[in-house]
């Protein structure tokens, strides 16, 4: 069987909470994105993924990716990954999308990256790097990352211009499931969370 990507966003912190755009600033996750992160956890522990016995895990370095994986149960097999960083937002980091409309009317991060920032063609460089580091691999792969970069995994492992990105949303403590149909990369789920309902 081919192998998997399975893609987990961290918990909900005080910034994702708020909207802001959050690269590299290292906020903590609020008591609710540690409980996500814990459900998100048991949901990985039971059938049918069985805490995805032989699967390589790797974590963004930042807090609220590590907490998150810590919490779900995979802190001792990650291993971290500067490519899971999030977007670096530059001069916009902290803002929220409508302040940024303010500044900058009709600007897209998935079409122009951000000033000061990365832009779009070098994060592709970075999903992609994932998308063929996982496609190399002879079992599954877990990665605890963030909103934007985990979007912009998804967009590439389809093989679709980043900015397909744009059209997908991704929850915090949300869980993905990229695999195959037919021999074609496919997404086998998005945006799950429905282990947060309880």
């Amino acid at each position: 069987m081919a192998p998997r990507i399975l893609l987990a966003r961290h918990g909900q912190t005080e910034w994702s909470l708020l909207g802001k755009h959050t690269g590299r600033t290292d906020v903590p996750l609020l008591e609710e994105g540690r409980q996500g992160a814990k459900l998100l956890g048991e949901r990985l522990h039971r059938a049918p993924l069985d805490g995805l016995p032989g699967a390589l895990v790797r974590t963004s370095p930042l807090r609220r990716a590590r907490e998150t994986c810590e919490l779900a149960g995979f802190g001792d097999r990650a291993e971290p990954w500067d490519a899971l960083l999030e977007w670096d937002y530059g001069e916009y980091e902290g803002m929220t999308p409508d302040e940024i409309q303010e500044a900058r009317p009709g600007w897209l991060l998935w079409r122009e990256g951000a000033p000061r920032g990365e832009t779009a063609a070098e994060v592709t460089a970075r999903a992609d790097e994932v998308v063929s580091w996982a496609r190399g691999q002879e079992r599954d792969v877990l990665l605890f990352a963030h909103g934007h970069v985990l979007r912009a995994i998804g967009a590439r492992w389809l093989g679709l211009p980043l900015s397909f990105g744009a059209r997908v949303r991704l929850s915090p403590a949300s869980l993905c499931v990229l695999g195959w149909a037919y021999g074609e990369a496919a997404i086998e789920s998005w945006n799950d969370v429905g282990h947060l309902a309880g």
